[in-house]
């Protein structure tokens, strides 16, 4: 299966990108690390990896998600990882992926959250 991602805004300020198919070491991963580390670096501060359409990860695909999780940390900005599922979301909890990026079970729970944080602040 081809790995694809897409990128769109929602609401005024939150960048959600959508990865599909496998994440797993490989051109597409370099790919889509460049890609998203560039959303960071022109100034989105409010990123959701949505994986809802993600079958597969390995340890390179988890890597790029805690490096790029890391990037938005000291860029002042929050990302959160939404829509896993099934071996993709056992993968997660195996290494406990949540400590370092929280994990919402969709890309709405995971607005509603940023929203939350937002207004504590």
């Amino acid at each position: 299966m081809i790995t694809e991602s897409k990128t769109r805004r929602i609401e005024p300020d939150i960048t959600v990108v959508e990865i599909s198919g496998r994440l797993n070491l490989g051109n597409s991963l370099m790919s889509i690390e460049t890609s998203i580390l560039r959303l960071i670096d022109e100034g989105a501060r409010k990123l959701i990896i949505d994986l809802t359409g993600l079958d597969h990860i390995d340890s390179s695909g988890i890597g790029v998600i805690v490096s790029c999780s890391g990037h938005m940390e000291q860029s002042g900005g929050q990302m959160r990882i939404a829509g896993a599922r099934g071996s993709v979301a056992k993968s997660f909890d195996l290494v406990h992926l949540g400590r370092i990026a929280p994990v919402d079970p969709d890309v709405e729970s995971a607005c509603r959250q940023m929203a939350e944080g937002a207004a504590s602040v």
